[in-house]
Parts: structure tokens; sequence; C-alpha cells
């Protein structure tokens, strides 16, 4: 499948699958402008009563995660994309949810959030962000806390290191966890700027992420190789950069050489205020 084209996860946790259900997955829909993952029984553990799609944004590889719990139809956005709000808010309405919060692993600095807009599409939801990234939004989280809709809960687990205000939310009924930029499928988000430290992003990921079961499965921000999910138990074996040791792990993210985010003066500031700042004028129109 072409990078091309837009992947939507779809899966009710906990339904059935095949033996081996952590990495069964039947590809569908290819021929579709919409196609998508079809992806059943990702944790054996995963109950029944949770509602998941995972939508992605071709330009920045984003993953934007939409849960909700089945019987209240109270629902998350973790890390929308303002370009795909309008896709995410149909979604909502079509499945027929209540969307509680639009919430942010991190200030990104790739995109713009789709936050603002979402709260103007969907009226009603509020906005959430770690208190540590120092941006505004109507719930502001700290470590430890709990993120509730209907009977899901979500832990909020701080892991700074590529910005100081990144967390992981991690549904423990689930099993799986969202590690926004912090882990990535083998790799990790960078630490060359924003606030970025390698000495702890290496203490976050192995105290807070890889620190959780072998068998909970881990969903990142992004992918750039066409990769939707791992597990903690892949990471700590495959992860390239991660099972070196801390020194090596930060001689490495000194010496990436990579290019400074394109994005990331028109981001950054419209992120801190639920991308609603100074923004180009075709995503401006969208919010008048």
């Amino acid at each position: 499948m072409a990078m091309g084209s837009v992947i939507r996860s779809a899966v009710r946790l906990g339904t059935s699958g095949p033996a081996n259900p952590c990495y069964s997955r039947t590809l569908s829909n290819l021929n579709s402008p919409l196609g998508y993952w079809s992806v059943r029984g990702l944790s054996a553990h995963c109950k029944n009563n949770m509602i998941f799609r995972q939508l992605f944004d071709r330009e920045s590889c984003t993953y934007t995660y939409l849960l909700a719990d089945e019987e209240s139809k109270e629902a998350v956005l973790i890390d929308p994309v303002i370009e795909l709000a309008e896709r995410d808010a149909k979604l909502v309405e079509e499945l027929g949810l209540n969307l509680k919060y639009v919430m942010n692993t991190h200030v990104h600095a790739d995109h713009i959030t789709g936050t603002g807009l979402l709260k103007k599409l969907v009226p009603g939801c509020q906005s959430l962000l770690s208190k540590a990234s120092s941006g505004q939004a109507d719930v502001l989280v700290e470590p430890g806390e709990e993120v509730t809709f209907g009977e899901q809960k979500l832990e909020v687990r701080a892991t700074p290191g590529h910005t100081n205000g990144c967390v992981t939310y991690v549904c423990h009924d689930q099993k799986t966890a969202f590690t926004g930029d912090a882990l990535l499928i083998r790799g990790c988000g960078r630490t060359d700027f924003q606030e970025g430290s390698a000495d702890t992003l290496y203490d976050s990921v192995h105290g807070q992420i890889l620190s959780l079961p072998d068998d909970y499965t881990l969903y990142p921000a992004h992918d750039y190789k066409g990769l939707t999910a791992t597990t903690v138990e892949e990471e700590k074996k495959f992860n390239p950069r991660l099972t070196k040791s801390k020194e090596e792990f930060i001689d490495i993210m000194n010496n990436l050489g990579l290019p400074y985010p394109k994005k990331i003066d028109v981001s950054l500031p419209a992120n801190l205020v639920c991308g609603l700042y100074n923004l180009p004028d075709d995503l401006a129109a969208k919010l008048e």
C-alpha cells in the first residue's frame, strides 16, 4: 500500500480473531479513495466495549485516534489535524458519538492541530492538553490523572524529551497506549528543537512506556513507513535506538542531521492556542 493512501484502521476492541490476534490484520478496500486497514482482535485481553478508529493524514503522516465507549457513546479524539477536522467531525456524527474531549499528546511542530476547528464543528466538546506543555486548553492534565469517557479511562503519563509537555495516554483495560512522538514504531521523536532532550526522552520511554507489560499495544502519533502499531515487547527487542545504552542513544540523537521542520514556525504558535493563531487564509476561513 502506498504511503499516499489514507489508512483508516477500524476495530471494535475485543472482537474475536485468529490464533495470534495481536498481529493479525486484514487489508481491505484498497481500491477506495479511503482505503483502510481493518484490524481485528488486536489483543486477546481487550474488552469489547470500546469503539476504535485509527485515521491518517497523508501530508504529515500523522495518526489521529477516535476512541469511544460503546455503551455511553462518549468519545475522545487524540491528535487531530486541522485539514482533516471535517472528516473527523463527520465520522463522529455518523457513528452517533458524543465527542467529549479533543486532546493532544503534545504541542506539535509538523502540523496545526484540529482542536479549535473541531470545537466549532462539534459544539460542546472540550480541548485537553498537558499542563506542562504551557499551551491553552479547556482542560489541563497532569501525570497520574485520568481522562474518562463513559466507562473508559486513559491514564496520563509524562513522557517529556521530544517536548517538555509530551504525555502518553494509557488504557489499561484495553492494554493499549497512545505514545505521541515520544515512542514511534522502531524509532522515537527528535530531540534537537522545541525543548528536546535525548537524555530525558530515554528515561521517559524506558520508565513510562517500555515499563508497561510486554503485551500492551502501542499507537504512535506518526509513521513514515506504512506501519500502524507495535507492542512493548517488539520495541524492547527491535527499536534500533532505544535498545542501546543511554550514552549510545544520546550520541545517535545528537547526530541525526535532520532538517528544520518546514511547518514549525506556523504550527507552534497556533498549537499553543488550540490551532487558532495566525492561520493560513484557507484554514482561517473555516472558522468564520
